[in-house]
């Protein structure tokens, strides 16, 4: 029988996250669901979440379509309470089909296809079961579908006359939550703090040196390569020790300042790009620095990073360098009073000890919010930095 009903709520995300955009519907009107079976999945500017039932009964009513906009605390649908089965005419019980075990789950007739991902499929004139989802469960993601190809000209020979017959179009398509968030956080950056950027370079030579003689050790060791990251993290603590208020915050009329060090790496995702935080960082060798960051990475493609992993962090690094940037300024990610960039590697001629050489260099930028950190602290956080990586000795005996 079927009894009250219970809201299907959209839960917290996170501190940073106020909307969420409905994604499938794993269980339509009508359908049965057991307690804490999943039932529709969010997405939000950062992650996917999966909302599950709070009791067993049939999904009663769904209040918000696939592709709706939602915030915290809206009723996504109903739930009719139940033991699973309904008065029929005749006065018997219809029973509900025993649920499949959740080790051998039910084969679906489709894909289960994001709604990104639909319109992504109708642009690049495809159906769900032209492409392979790299989501949880199998679902089929925006990213997972191939551009549309762009279409190439023809041959001069082949055209009829001289005169183009091609249009001009415009596509207008809404903005991603991602997208949207990245634009209003960038917005926010600009008009809350006074952000300056400042500039050095860094000889890469040691560090190098230092990774190559002990790779083969290393990656047989801990099971993964040594990184250029986890010297930067390491780098990054001493040197946000020593100038605390690059690692502090202004909160209303306060100054915050910590002496722990939660350190955001930036890093590539399925959604974007996204800022996982590495907690106590000042506590994690090099391995574990390593480690978490290739599963950081790992998981970002995947969509299946933890909302709190992506809060909290009290300073930011970002290698652009990956991308190929020689040199850019990144911004601050409020309330954070200060974000590292590092770039590529180049060998460039340097001069040392009177004569020219040439040495791997890289460009260091630091953005930081000029209402809390002044120049000479930015400078010289910078210079720490630079001599932590020429000499990473220095990183081992703390000086």
């Amino acid at each position: 029988m079927l009894g009250m009903s219970t809201e299907l709520i959209v839960p917290p995300v996170g501190e940073s996250v106020s909307q969420v955009v409905v994604g499938q519907w794993l269980k339509p009107e009508g359908a049965w669901v057991d307690r804490d079976e999943l039932v529709v999945v969010l997405e939000t500017d950062k992650v996917n979440m999966e909302v599950f039932a709070p009791v067993a009964g049939r999904v009663a009513k769904v209040l918000k379509k696939a592709g709706d906009t939602a915030s915290v605390g809206d009723v996504l649908g109903l739930v009719e309470e139940g033991d699973g089965s309904r008065e029929m005419g005749d006065g018997s019980k219809e029973k509900k089909a025993p649920s499949p075990k959740k080790e051998d789950p039910p084969k679906k007739d489709e894909p289960r296809v994001m709604p990104a991902a639909q319109r992504a499929l109708a642009e690049a004139g495809l159906k769900a079961e032209d492409v392979k989802g790299t989501g949880p469960g199998g679902r089929i993601l925006k990213e997972d579908v191939p551009s549309k190809p762009v279409p190439t000209a023809s041959p001069i020979s082949n055209l009829p006359s001289p005169i183009s017959t091609d249009s001009r179009q415009e596509e207008v398509i809404p903005m991603t939550p991602l997208r949207k968030t990245v634009a209003n956080r960038l917005v926010e950056a600009q008009q809350a703090a006074a952000l300056l950027t400042t500039f050095n370079e860094v000889d890469m030579t040691a560090v190098m040196e230092l990774r190559s003689r002990h790779q083969e050790a290393f990656t047989k060791k801990y099971g993964i390569k040594l990184g250029f990251m986890s010297f930067f993290v390491k780098a990054s603590v001493e040197a946000l020790k020593t100038f605390p208020a690059i690692n502090a915050e202004i909160r209303e009329s306060n100054i915050v300042y910590r002496n722990y060090y939660d350190i955001g790496v930036a890093v590539g995702g399925g959604k974007g790009l996204v800022v996982p935080v590495l907690r106590n960082a000042e506590r994690l060798s090099f391995a574990q620095v390593e480690q978490s960051i290739a599963d950081f990475g790992a998981r970002a493609r995947d969509g299946k990073l933890k909302l709190e992993e992506l809060q909290g962090g009290t300073f930011t690094i970002s290698n652009g360098g990956v991308y190929g940037s020689l040199l850019s300024t990144p911004i601050v990610n409020p309330p954070q009073s200060g974000v590292l960039g590092m770039h590529k590697i180049q060998e460039r001629p340097i001069a040392l000890g009177g004569q020219v050489v040439i040495r791997p260099m890289m460009y260091l930028a630091l953005t930081y919010d000029h209402r809390l950190v002044d120049g000479r602290e930015a400078v010289s956080f910078l210079i720490r930095i630079k001599d932590c990586l020429e000499e990473p000795a220095r990183l081992l005996i703390e000086i």
